[in-house]
């Protein structure tokens, strides 16, 4: 799979860890609208109550730009990533 990369997602709203693969040939705000409808479908019932509009390095705290493409970020197999 070389067009998309595992990641470590942490959602703090509702207090969830989730290990998906995202797409490297997409926008973080594609990604960023792509997470929203997985979060939803995955967390069953305890969904966030708003959609997500930062990603975020959660061990650099760096903001990432909605118009990067995932594969010019640092976002690489293994990255653990924020949403809020």
């Amino acid at each position: 799979m070389d067009y998309k990369i595992l990641i470590k997602l942490f959602v703090p709203e509702i207090e969830q860890v989730y290990e998906l693969y995202i797409p490297i040939n997409k926008t973080v705000y594609q990604v960023c609208n792509l997470l929203n409808l997985i979060v939803k479908d995955i967390s069953k019932d305890a969904y966030p109550q708003k959609n997500i509009i930062h990603l975020c390095n959660h061990r650099t705290g760096e903001l990432y730009k909605y118009e990067e493409l995932i594969r010019n970020t640092n976002i690489r197999n293994g990255t653990e990533l924020i949403i809020y």
